[in-house]
């Protein structure tokens, strides 16, 4: 029974939701499912390992350490870092008194050996000495020329001289610092031959490299700037102190300024990779992975049907497959965490035609 005070009340809104049901359900558009809205794309092919990426550091192939001959103390430096020089220009100077000092009694030693030898020249053809003798002067004639020239050598290398045209990269002393010999001071890097990167890379990595490899080379500091290249060194021997290979790759030529030391992101579809391929679709066509389990809606008839698929890794915003799904074949790139197995959809985007670039494009 219903209360009297609300009866009235209640009795109306039944009333009314009953009507309303009544004309929702024999209203034709709730009884038409309309198709869904969703984007496509082809299923391409691409390389069966995906990219290597790695880091390394910008340099001149070209890098010289330069120093002196001799010790002594730093007379004159003219250049300072990122100074440009040209070939031949002088770059510093070491105090010259101690060298010249050494030039001038080795030459006095070797002016009085070759008097010594002329004076016993004459003495042996008056048989006054032995020819032992005359061969001793003769040696120590020789030993005081030789003398000589080494400590003209070392006056002519008392000052740095650039080999070629390049830059200053680094000033490792200053003037009236004591240096010791071959202890570097300037060092100079020349675009002459090019610049590389150099890297280090485990032996994973390494495996995977050839040289002639092509890359891609990403400058972080220059974002969306890139440089070809190719691998051209790669060592058989680990380093000692990090236990990784050490690295080249070679830069091809570009008008970008590029500083030695600059960070760069190195990129790499190996040749060993590119020997076979996978089916590759957008990240965002997978939908309830599970590991290396995975599902896609594939397009057919106006229809999204779903697919069982097996992930093999995942690269940048592309997943590669390797079961279940055929290069070509239409799945559902935008909407498909929303659809169910059959249904019908309205494709708002043209599909992407099938290509196989990926598998053999340089990176």
């Amino acid at each position: 029974m219903i209360d009297s005070r609300y009866g009235f009340k209640t009795l109306l809104m039944i009333t009314a939701v009953v009507s309303l049901a009544g004309c929702v359900k024999g209203s034709p558009s709730a009884t038409v499912n309309e198709p869904t809205a969703v984007s496509t794309t082809a299923a391409v092919a691409g390389p069966a390992h995906p990219v290597i990426a790695f880091h390394g550091v910008i340099a001149f192939r070209d890098e010289t350490r330069l120093s002196f001959k001799v010790g002594g103390l730093i007379r004159h430096m003219s250049v300072d870092t990122g100074a440009r020089v040209r070939a031949g220009e002088r770059l510093a100077d070491i105090e010259p008194t101690e060298i010249e000092a050494q030039v001038t009694q080795a030459q006095q030693l070797d002016e009085k050996a070759a008097r010594d030898l002329e004076r016993g020249e004459r003495l042996r053809a008056d048989e006054v000495i032995s020819l032992e003798q005359l061969q001793n002067l003769r040696t120590q004639r020789e030993l005081a020329a030789a003398q000589l020239r080494a400590v003209r050598f070392n006056r002519e290398r008392s000052a740095l001289i650039a080999p070629r045209d390049g830059t200053v990269l680094r000033r490792l002393a200053e003037e009236n610092e004591l240096v010791q010999p071959g202890q570097p001071v300037l060092v100079l890097g020349s675009p002459v031959r090019g610049q590389l990167v150099r890297a280090a890379v485990s032996d994973r990595v390494l495996v995977q490299l050839r040289r002639g490899d092509h890359v891609s080379v990403a400058v972080d500091a220059l974002r969306g700037t890139e440089v070809s290249g190719t691998v051209s060194a790669i060592a058989l021997a680990a380093d000692q102190a990090s236990g990784l290979f050490p690295v080249e790759v070679t830069l091809d030529a570009t008008s970008l300024e590029l500083a030695s030391g600059m960070v760069a992101t190195v990129r790499v579809s190996p040749a060993k990779a590119r020997e076979t391929s996978l089916v590759r679709v957008p990240a965002s066509a997978i939908v309830a992975a599970n590991g290396d389990r995975a599902s896609v809606f594939v397009v057919t008839d106006g229809k999204a049907h779903r697919r069982a698929v097996r992930i093999a890794f995942l690269e940048d915003a592309q997943v590669a497959l390797s079961d279940g799904l055929g290069v070509g074949e239409i799945v559902v790139s935008a909407g498909a965490p929303y659809l169910d197995d059959g249904e019908a959809v309205r494709v708002s985007a043209q599909p992407a035609p099938a290509t196989t670039d990926r598998a053999t494009a340089t990176p």
